[in-house]
């Protein structure tokens, strides 16, 4: 492997900015600083349109790609030779010894593309291109130039010292975090929950999480899972605030009140007021679920009507056209599917109905919550003001 010193980080919908683009260029720069603080010294900078890191001497390769792959906003993490120089002789000699050191097997296609950061530099990007790619056929007679599909592009960007590199390794897209706002995500032990999590997270959003907890009824296990999978999300969306709300005493009182085939919707609908009670509380600008378009008898269109008209503030569901395998498949990829399948039972489906209805009436929901009158403000406050907080780093 070549002695990379550095990483060249890329990014794609930030380039799309218009005169605020420093701003999430910046706010990209802080977060991959936050996370390799984590695992040694680096620094990072942000020059014209991208993004260094300068690995310390002793920095673990392996690790350092794993935490930058789990940085939302970055698109490319390019492993780069830095070349203490921008003479051009130098240049070609450091170029010269990369392509020798990385391939050994020499015989494909290449193509040279360059950048210089200052306009003074002797040589326009075109020339430095049309040289360097002479040098290489020179000094590596088995290669052979290919302008439209070259089997390697051999990057080189000249700034206040050279930077060559060949190689992307993707990273996961989308926006850095905190750029687009705060959600409360309503998180359960179940497959999409922490998906959507993770999606929303995607977007720039930061997330606090809620979950409901049903002791006696889901045991101490159930919690202990929904902890360990906020801990998996937060290797993406940063540190979680997650609130533990004991809803044991309100999913008993409407399981004793309420219709049964109701019980799913009205138990939905008060844990999306105490969700968003704790929103309010976090400035968060939204709620977020797992939810998906007929999934179960709670995610029909009339289910969803009747579960946001409780609501106040606007309800996220990144995951509404997905079908189940493909929630699977992004559970699978960021190690939350083999924590959600254990066994053990959240509050959700301890309480679920035979026959839940599932074109639930607005009015009738409505009607059938008047029933818990006597009660339910009481629970709804013991519930909000005995909620356990864990930080989740």
């Amino acid at each position: 492997m070549p002695n990379y010193k550095a990483f060249l980080i890329k990014y794609a919908e930030i380039g799309l900015k218009g005169k605020n683009r420093y701003v999430f260029e910046n706010a990209l720069r802080d977060q991959v600083q936050a996370r390799l603080s984590n695992i040694g010294d680096y620094c990072v900078q942000r020059e014209q349109g991208r993004i260094f890191v300068e690995c310390p001497n002793d920095f673990d390769y392996d690790e350092t790609v794993e935490a930058l792959s789990k940085v939302f906003g970055v698109s490319g993490i390019c492993p780069v030779v830095v070349i203490e120089s921008t003479e051009w002789e130098d240049i070609t000699a450091g170029v010269g010894a990369y392509m020798d050191e990385f391939y050994e097997d020499k015989h494909f296609t290449f193509k040279v593309e360059a950048k210089r950061a200052s306009k003074k530099y002797p040589l326009t990007s075109p020339e430095i291109c049309s040289e360097m790619g002479a040098y290489l056929l020179k000094h590596f007679p088995e290669l052979h130039v290919d302008v439209h599909r070259p089997q390697v592009r051999v990057y080189v960007e000249v700034r206040t010292k050279t930077y060559i590199y060949s190689h992307t390794i993707p990273g996961p897209g989308g926006m850095p975090v905190g750029t687009g706002g705060r959600a409360m995500l309503l998180l359960s032990g179940g497959i999409d929950s922490p998906v959507a999590g993770y999606m929303i997270a995607k977007r720039g959003v930061a997330v606090e999480a809620t979950y409901f907890h049903a002791p006696p009824y889901t045991s101490e296990r159930a919690k202990e899972k929904v902890v360990q999978l906020a801990r998996i999300i937060s290797d993406y969306t940063g540190p979680i605030r997650l609130r533990v709300v004991n809803f044991t005493k309100i999913q008993l009182y409407i399981h004793e009140m309420c219709p049964p085939e109701e019980l799913t919707i009205i138990m939905r609908r008060y844990m999306m007021k105490i969700a968003e009670h704790f929103a309010k509380k976090d400035n968060c600008l939204a709620l977020v679920t797992g939810e998906s378009i007929g999934q179960v008898a709670s995610q029909t269109m009339q289910s969803l009507l009747a579960t946001n008209a409780v609501c106040t503030l606007p309800v996220f569901r990144p995951l509404i056209g997905f079908d189940k395998q493909e929630i699977i498949a992004v559970a699978e990829k960021i190690k939350t599917f083999e924590t959600s399948i254990e066994p053990y039972e959240d509050c959700c489906t301890i309480f679920v109905a035979k026959h839940p209805v599932t074109k639930p009436d607005l009015a009738v929901i409505e009607a059938s919550e008047k029933l818990l009158a006597e009660q339910i403000d009481h629970l709804l406050e013991e519930a909000i003001g005995t909620a356990e907080v864990i930080m989740i780093k």
